[in-house]
C-alpha cells in the first residue's frame, strides 16, 4: 500500500489500458477475450459448483514493469448461469481461508475463478466456445490519481483504482495485503448483453503479492 502526504503530489503509477480488437482470432493468443486459455501444467479448466465449465472472459500477460505481478498471466473465468456480485467473508479485514473456493452467500462455492499463472503457461487445445475470440492490445500510460486519489476509469492493468464508492482493502488469508492488479469498467460487455461479469458492476481485481495460490485474487464489485 502506498501512503501519500496530503501536501504531496499524487503518485503516478505505470499502467496499461486494454483495448478490445474487432477481428476474430483464428489461433491462440495470450491477450484475448475468450480464446484458448493459457494454463499451467496440471491446471484444469475451472468448473462452477453447478457442474458447468466456466467461461473464459479474458486473459492477458501482465507487463514486466508492473510491480508484484509483472510476468504473470491473468485469466478471468465466470459461470454464465450464475451471475451475481461477490460478497467477501472477512474477519478483521482478512479474507476467509482459501477464499477463492470458500462458500458465497446462497452458493456453496464461488461462481468465478481468477488465476495468475506463470508466463510459461501454454494454451490448451480447445478454445472457449461461448465467446467470439478477440485480441486485446495493452497500451502503456501513466495513471495519475485525481484530487480524490482516483485513477482513470478504464479497462486497465496496473495504476490506481477509480473506486466508484469507498476504497476497499483486504488482507489475503496468508496475511499479505492484497494489491490492485486490474480494473473492468461498469457495464462492459464481452459478447451479447448477457455476457457481463458480476452483474455488470465495475470490477477491481486485488491479488496476493506473495502469490500464495494461483487463485488468490479477490474481485471487488462496485457501482
Amino acid at each position: 500500500m502506498i501512503e501519500r502526504d496530503a501536501m504531496k503530489l499524487p503518485v503516478t503509477l505505470p499502467a496499461h489500458t486494454i483495448a478490445v480488437g474487432t477481428e476474430p482470432l483464428d489461433r491462440p493468443a495470450r491477450n484475448s477475450v475468450g480464446g484458448w486459455p493459457c494454463l499451467d501444467a496440471g491446471q484444469a479448466w475451472p468448473e462452477c459448483f453447478c457442474g458447468e465449465r466456466m467461461t473464459l472472459f479474458f486473459q492477458l500477460d501482465i507487463p514486466l514493469g508492473q510491480e508484484h505481478f509483472g510476468g504473470d498471466h491473468l485469466l478471468v473465468f465466470h459461470c454464465r448461469t450464475h451471475n451475481d456480485a461477490s460478497d467477501p467473508t472477512v474477519s478483521a479485514g482478512q479474507l476467509a481461508p482459501a477464499y477463492w473456493a470458500a462458500p458465497q452467500p446462497s452458493y456453496p462455492r464461488p461462481f468465478w475463478r481468477l488465476l495468475l499463472q506463470s508466463r510459461a503457461a501454454q494454451p490448451v487445445a480447445e478454445a472457449e466456445p461461448s465467446l467470439r475470440p478477440l485480441p486485446l492490445t495493452l497500451r502503456p500510460f501513466a495513471d495519475t490519481p485525481d484530487a480524490r486519489g482516483l485513477g482513470i476509469q478504464a479497462f486497465k492493468v496496473g495504476g490506481t483504482p477509480s473506486w466508484a464508492q469507498s476504497p476497499e482493502h483486504y488482507r489475503c488469508a496468508c496475511g499479505a495485503d492484497l494489491v490492485f492488479v486490474c480494473q473492468v469498467p461498469e457495464g462492459m460487455e464481452f459478447g451479447d448483453e448477457t455476457d457481463a461479469l458480476f452483474l455488470g458492476n465495475e470490477i477491481y481485481l486485488l491479488a496476493c503479492p506473495a502469490h500464495c495460490d494461483p487463485a488468490a485474487i479477490w474481485p471487488v464489485n462496485q457501482n
